[in-house]
Protein backbone atom coordinates (compact mmCIF):
# COMPACT_ATOMS: atom_id res chain seq x y z
CA UNK A 1 0.00 0.00 0.00
CA UNK A 2 1.22 3.72 -1.07
CA UNK A 3 0.36 6.37 1.18
CA UNK A 4 1.28 10.16 0.22
CA UNK A 5 0.73 13.17 2.40
CA UNK A 6 -0.78 16.73 0.76
CA UNK A 7 -0.30 18.36 3.53
CA UNK A 8 -2.69 19.16 7.20
CA UNK A 9 -4.94 16.22 7.17
CA UNK A 10 -4.95 15.53 3.26
CA UNK A 11 -3.15 12.22 1.80
CA UNK A 12 -3.64 9.56 -0.54
CA UNK A 13 -3.63 5.39 0.19
CA UNK A 14 -3.52 3.30 -3.27
CA UNK A 15 -5.09 0.21 -2.86
CA UNK A 16 -6.03 -2.26 -5.94
CA UNK A 17 -4.70 0.05 -8.42
CA UNK A 18 -7.57 2.68 -6.52
CA UNK A 19 -6.25 6.21 -5.53
CA UNK A 20 -8.18 7.18 -2.10
CA UNK A 21 -7.53 10.54 -1.37
CA UNK A 22 -8.75 12.02 2.22
CA UNK A 23 -10.29 15.48 3.48
CA UNK A 24 -8.54 17.26 0.20
CA UNK A 25 -7.07 20.58 1.81
CA UNK A 26 -4.06 21.56 -0.53
CA UNK A 27 -4.62 24.93 -2.24
CA UNK A 28 -4.94 27.63 0.87
CA UNK A 29 -1.97 25.75 2.57
CA UNK A 30 0.89 27.27 2.36
CA UNK A 31 2.94 24.35 3.67
CA UNK A 32 1.69 22.84 0.52
CA UNK A 33 2.33 25.50 -2.19
CA UNK A 34 4.78 23.09 -4.48
CA UNK A 35 1.58 20.89 -5.15
CA UNK A 36 -0.24 20.78 -8.22
CA UNK A 37 -4.03 20.52 -7.12
CA UNK A 38 -4.74 19.61 -10.59
CA UNK A 39 -1.99 16.83 -10.68
CA UNK A 40 -3.98 15.11 -8.12
CA UNK A 41 -5.52 11.97 -8.72
CA UNK A 42 -8.69 10.13 -7.16
CA UNK A 43 -11.02 7.44 -7.85
CA UNK A 44 -12.48 7.98 -4.08
CA UNK A 45 -12.93 11.04 -1.93
CA UNK A 46 -13.30 10.61 1.95
CA UNK A 47 -14.07 13.26 4.10
CA UNK A 48 -14.12 12.74 7.95
CA UNK A 49 -16.08 16.49 8.38
CA UNK A 50 -16.81 19.52 6.63
CA UNK A 51 -14.33 21.89 8.05
CA UNK A 52 -12.89 24.45 5.20
CA UNK A 53 -9.23 23.23 6.22
CA UNK A 54 -10.39 19.48 5.09
CA UNK A 55 -12.90 20.12 1.95
CA UNK A 56 -11.86 23.35 0.75
CA UNK A 57 -10.16 21.48 -3.00
CA UNK A 58 -13.21 18.82 -2.87
CA UNK A 59 -15.82 19.99 -5.66
CA UNK A 60 -12.37 21.06 -7.68
CA UNK A 61 -10.69 17.52 -7.61
CA UNK A 62 -14.20 15.68 -7.37
CA UNK A 63 -15.05 17.72 -10.66
CA UNK A 64 -11.92 17.24 -12.43
CA UNK A 65 -11.71 13.27 -11.45
CA UNK A 66 -14.91 12.11 -11.33
CA UNK A 67 -14.26 10.40 -7.86
CA UNK A 68 -16.87 9.37 -5.77
CA UNK A 69 -16.81 11.15 -2.54
CA UNK A 70 -18.06 9.25 0.76
CA UNK A 71 -19.26 11.60 3.77
CA UNK A 72 -22.26 12.03 5.87
CA UNK A 73 -25.53 12.35 4.73
CA UNK A 74 -25.36 15.86 5.17
CA UNK A 75 -22.49 16.82 3.06
CA UNK A 76 -23.22 14.45 0.63
CA UNK A 77 -26.49 16.89 0.07
CA UNK A 78 -24.79 19.98 0.08
CA UNK A 79 -21.80 18.01 -2.39
CA UNK A 80 -24.98 17.78 -4.45
CA UNK A 81 -26.18 21.12 -4.27
CA UNK A 82 -22.67 22.39 -5.49
CA UNK A 83 -23.44 20.17 -8.90
CA UNK A 84 -20.87 17.00 -7.28
CA UNK A 85 -23.42 14.00 -7.60
CA UNK A 86 -21.18 11.32 -7.42
CA UNK A 87 -21.39 10.56 -4.01
CA UNK A 88 -21.80 8.03 -1.39
CA UNK A 89 -23.36 8.86 2.16
CA UNK A 90 -22.64 6.88 5.29
CA UNK A 91 -22.90 7.47 9.00
CA UNK A 92 -21.14 6.65 12.16
CA UNK A 93 -21.88 2.62 13.11
CA UNK A 94 -21.94 2.14 9.15
CA UNK A 95 -20.16 -0.04 7.07
CA UNK A 96 -20.17 -0.48 3.13
CA UNK A 97 -17.96 -2.69 0.80
CA UNK A 98 -16.40 -0.72 -1.83
CA UNK A 99 -14.31 -2.62 -5.15
CA UNK A 100 -10.86 -2.03 -2.82
CA UNK A 101 -12.34 -3.20 0.62
CA UNK A 102 -14.25 -2.24 3.38
CA UNK A 103 -14.84 0.95 5.63
CA UNK A 104 -16.61 1.33 8.66
CA UNK A 105 -17.46 4.55 9.99
CA UNK A 106 -16.78 5.01 13.40
CA UNK A 107 -17.05 8.16 15.79
CA UNK A 108 -14.99 10.91 15.77
CA UNK A 109 -15.34 13.23 19.02
CA UNK A 110 -15.25 17.19 17.01
CA UNK A 111 -17.41 19.39 15.42
CA UNK A 112 -18.24 19.63 11.75
CA UNK A 113 -19.57 23.07 10.38
CA UNK A 114 -19.54 23.55 5.98
CA UNK A 115 -17.67 27.16 4.67
CA UNK A 116 -21.26 28.64 4.19
CA UNK A 117 -22.09 27.75 7.98
CA UNK A 118 -24.68 25.34 7.17
CA UNK A 119 -24.64 22.14 9.63
CA UNK A 120 -22.35 18.98 8.31
CA UNK A 121 -23.53 16.35 10.32
CA UNK A 122 -21.51 14.11 12.44
CA UNK A 123 -17.71 14.17 12.48
CA UNK A 124 -16.17 10.63 11.80
CA UNK A 125 -13.13 8.31 11.21
CA UNK A 126 -12.85 5.69 9.10
CA UNK A 127 -11.18 1.79 10.04
CA UNK A 128 -10.42 0.38 5.96
CA UNK A 129 -10.19 -3.23 5.97
CA UNK A 130 -8.36 -4.35 2.73
CA UNK A 131 -6.19 -7.23 0.92
CA UNK A 132 -3.23 -5.20 1.21
CA UNK A 133 -3.45 -4.06 5.15
CA UNK A 134 -5.64 -2.22 7.48
CA UNK A 135 -5.78 1.29 8.43
CA UNK A 136 -7.31 3.75 10.77
CA UNK A 137 -8.26 7.21 10.09
CA UNK A 138 -9.43 9.32 12.90
CA UNK A 139 -10.14 11.98 11.71
CA UNK A 140 -10.49 15.47 13.29
CA UNK A 141 -11.33 14.02 17.16
CA UNK A 142 -10.10 14.15 20.72
CA UNK A 143 -9.23 11.17 22.82
CA UNK A 144 -12.26 8.98 22.99
CA UNK A 145 -13.32 5.60 24.77
CA UNK A 146 -14.83 4.56 21.64
CA UNK A 147 -11.45 3.95 20.33
CA UNK A 148 -11.26 0.78 22.13
CA UNK A 149 -13.71 -0.36 19.67
CA UNK A 150 -11.97 -0.42 16.58
CA UNK A 151 -9.35 -3.45 17.28
CA UNK A 152 -12.95 -5.37 17.05
CA UNK A 153 -13.08 -3.93 13.52
CA UNK A 154 -9.97 -4.69 12.37
CA UNK A 155 -5.95 -5.47 13.37
CA UNK A 156 -4.81 -2.28 12.16
CA UNK A 157 -1.26 -2.31 10.16
CA UNK A 158 -1.17 1.66 10.73
CA UNK A 159 -2.92 4.45 12.22
CA UNK A 160 -3.77 8.26 10.61
CA UNK A 161 -3.75 10.42 13.82
CA UNK A 162 -3.89 14.10 14.73
CA UNK A 163 -1.51 15.23 16.46
CA UNK A 164 -1.50 19.34 16.48
CA UNK A 165 -3.24 19.92 19.54
CA UNK A 166 -5.72 23.01 20.55
CA UNK A 167 -8.52 21.64 18.15
CA UNK A 168 -7.74 17.70 18.08
CA UNK A 169 -5.81 15.65 19.95
CA UNK A 170 -2.17 16.53 20.75
CA UNK A 171 0.93 14.11 21.41
CA UNK A 172 -0.09 12.66 24.46
CA UNK A 173 -3.60 12.00 23.59
CA UNK A 174 -2.67 10.60 20.36
CA UNK A 175 -0.29 8.01 22.31
CA UNK A 176 -2.90 7.22 24.29
CA UNK A 177 -5.37 6.11 21.30
CA UNK A 178 -2.64 4.40 19.62
CA UNK A 179 -2.92 2.06 22.68
CA UNK A 180 -6.43 2.11 22.79
CA UNK A 181 -6.52 0.89 18.99
CA UNK A 182 -3.68 -1.14 19.55
CA UNK A 183 -1.28 -0.02 16.82
CA UNK A 184 2.21 0.90 17.29
CA UNK A 185 2.68 2.39 14.18
CA UNK A 186 1.00 5.85 13.79
CA UNK A 187 1.08 8.95 10.73
CA UNK A 188 0.91 12.26 12.22
CA UNK A 189 -1.21 15.22 10.52
CA UNK A 190 -3.49 17.99 11.55
CA UNK A 191 0.13 19.85 13.15
CA UNK A 192 2.58 23.02 11.53
CA UNK A 193 -0.57 24.46 9.62
CA UNK A 194 -1.25 27.24 11.41
CA UNK A 195 0.43 28.87 14.47
CA UNK A 196 -2.37 26.94 17.19
CA UNK A 197 -1.05 23.25 15.83
CA UNK A 198 2.52 24.33 15.40
CA UNK A 199 4.58 20.96 16.89
CA UNK A 200 8.34 20.20 17.93
CA UNK A 201 8.59 16.70 15.95
CA UNK A 202 12.07 15.82 17.56
CA UNK A 203 9.59 15.48 21.04
CA UNK A 204 7.32 14.35 19.13
CA UNK A 205 9.27 11.60 17.91
CA UNK A 206 10.78 10.78 21.41
CA UNK A 207 7.60 10.73 22.94
CA UNK A 208 6.41 7.93 20.89
CA UNK A 209 9.34 5.96 20.48
CA UNK A 210 9.38 6.21 24.23
CA UNK A 211 6.24 4.09 24.48
CA UNK A 212 7.91 1.94 21.49
CA UNK A 213 5.83 3.34 19.03
CA UNK A 214 7.01 4.32 15.51
CA UNK A 215 5.69 7.89 14.36
CA UNK A 216 5.88 9.11 11.15
CA UNK A 217 6.32 12.86 10.17
CA UNK A 218 5.83 13.60 6.52
CA UNK A 219 6.18 16.45 4.27
CA UNK A 220 4.29 17.32 1.83
CA UNK A 221 4.43 14.91 -1.13
CA UNK A 222 6.31 12.94 0.40
CA UNK A 223 5.22 9.20 -0.36
CA UNK A 224 5.79 6.20 2.04
CA UNK A 225 5.33 2.30 1.19
CA UNK A 226 3.33 0.68 3.77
Amino acid sequence: MRFTYYGHSCFAVEIKGKKILFDPFITPNGLAKDIDVNQVAADYIFLSHGHEDHIADCVNIASGTGAKVVCSFEIHIWLNSQGITNTHPMNTGGKWAFDFGTVKCVVAQHSSGLPDGSYGGNPMGFVFTTEEGNFYYSGDTALTLDMQLVPQYASLHFAVLPIGDNFTMGIDDAIQAARFIQCNRVIGVHYDTFGFIKIDHEKAREAFSDQAMKLHLLQPGETLDI
